[in-house]
């Protein structure tokens, strides 16, 4: 078995660690600090774009780091989601990294959607802007007056009737909906209440400035919006849009879904690798650096052996990453479920534990916004329960392992 990333995806981590370290690295935290200085809060439509961000996503687009997780050579890198895995942890070990190089959620996943099953008019209408970077979109699935951990639960319409779908609900936690330049929906709802449960939804494409649409709040985590993507809370009422803005086609929802959430899932847990080992870097650099009772802080209270088992729990969490996008290559998203399940329980969880463990170390500061653990700390403790929860996960691994006994019930 080899373990050696090829010289193409060698090539493209070099490029993508370089660009990070020599020029979002050093705006970041400043860029940060001028965010907490408008103070603009929940108020998303005071939010705007920064002219800093989208220069350097016009020096990422020209220096070829552009579209990187999209296997298409026309419209990205063409690499597979084994040579793109590593990528993704390089943009992990920063907040800024993967707008800059057009690779963030949810656009990444509207465009996997649009791209693999959009029609001609919807790619042109909407993916190739969003390929462009010139707009951004939301996704709306969440619901939140139902348990969403069972995603057949879902209450919002999007019924056919003559040559339109008209919408109805109410959904939240929809990433980016915030941003001043997100101008298009993938909204997912019931459709046809009597069929399968997993052919009753369809998946329709909402422009956000239909009428109807209304944005409602933005949902703010651990005390912060997410400037300018926000997580929004957002109404339909009486949405109508053509026919052809059907994704696919009716029922086909969970199709979709299952397509999209699979590379997306790869993508969040590498990123959580990098930011774990970014994390564990400004850890070991603390310990080394502050000395309490005489000793470096590294040598004190079994810092050393926390150390050395988040080594054994990060590669491990990577070894495991790459397995299941080597699978969700090789096999399809089907053929690796337990992979992309368990991947989604161990990453964010490792990098929870590794983002506590370094606030601890440095004391006052890592709870301050001097350092980014509290960013990560959020991102880790999300991710738990977004795109199914960990014991979702859990269940679904546990069902495909009890299929391996035929006594089991």
């Amino acid at each position: 078995m080899d373990f050696q990333h090829n010289p193409r995806t060698q090539e493209y981590i070099k490029k993508v660690k370089q660009f990070i370290d020599e020029k979002v690295r050093p705006v970041e935290q400043s860029y940060f600090m001028d965010l907490h200085k408008r103070n603009y809060g929940g108020d998303w439509k005071k939010w705007k774009i920064s002219p800093l961000i989208e220069d350097l996503k016009k020096q990422a687009k020209e220096a070829g780091l552009w579209n990187l997780f999209l296997p298409d050579p026309e419209h990205g890198a063409g690499l597979s989601t084994i040579e793109y895995a590593p990528l993704a942890e390089e943009m992990g070990k920063s907040f800024l990294a993967p707008e800059i190089f057009n690779c963030n959620a949810p656009d990444t996943g509207n465009m996997e959607v649009l791209h693999k099953y959009g029609t001609t008019e919807q790619k042109e209408e909407w993916l190739n802007p969003l390929l462009n970077g010139e707009i951004r979109s939301a996704f709306c699935m969440t619901e939140p007056d139902v348990a969403s951990s069972d995603a057949t639960n879902m209450q919002a319409t999007a019924l056919i009737e003559g040559d339109e779908i008209v919408i109805n609900g109410k959904k939240w936690w929809s990433s980016g909906i915030g941003h001043p330049n997100c101008k298009v929906i993938i909204f997912m709802g019931l459709s046809d209440p009597t069929a399968h449960r997993h052919t009753q939804h369809s998946m329709v494409i909402v422009p956000v400035d239909a009428k109807g649409v209304t944005i409602e709040r933005m949902l703010p985590v651990f005390g912060e919006y997410d400037e300018p993507f926000g997580h929004g809370e957002v109404s339909f009422n009486n949405v109508r849009v053509p026919v052809a803005n059907m994704i696919l086609g009716k029922g086909r929802g969970f199709e979709i879904a299952q397509g999209r959430l699979g590379p997306g899932r790869i993508h969040h847990c590498m990123r959580c690798i990098g930011a774990s080992e970014y994390v564990l870097k400004l850890m070991i650099e603390r310990g080394l650096s502050r000395v309490a009772f005489g000793k470096p802080i590294i040598n004190l209270g079994g810092n050393r052996e926390r150390i050395a088992d988040f080594r054994i729990a990060i590669d491990q969490a990577r070894l495991l990453t790459l397995y299941a996008a080597w699978k969700l290559d090789t096999v399809g998203a089907l053929g690796a479920m337990t992979e992309i399940s368990a991947i989604k329980v161990v990453a964010p969880n490792v990098l929870q534990h590794v983002v506590d463990e370094a606030i601890q170390m440095h004391g006052g500061a890592g709870v301050s916004n001097d350092f980014p653990f509290t960013g990560f700390f959020s991102i880790a403790r999300c991710i738990r329960i977004a795109d199914g929860p960990d014991a979702v996960h859990r269940g679904l691994i546990a069902r495909m392992e009890l299929m391996k006994y035929p006594n089991s019930k």
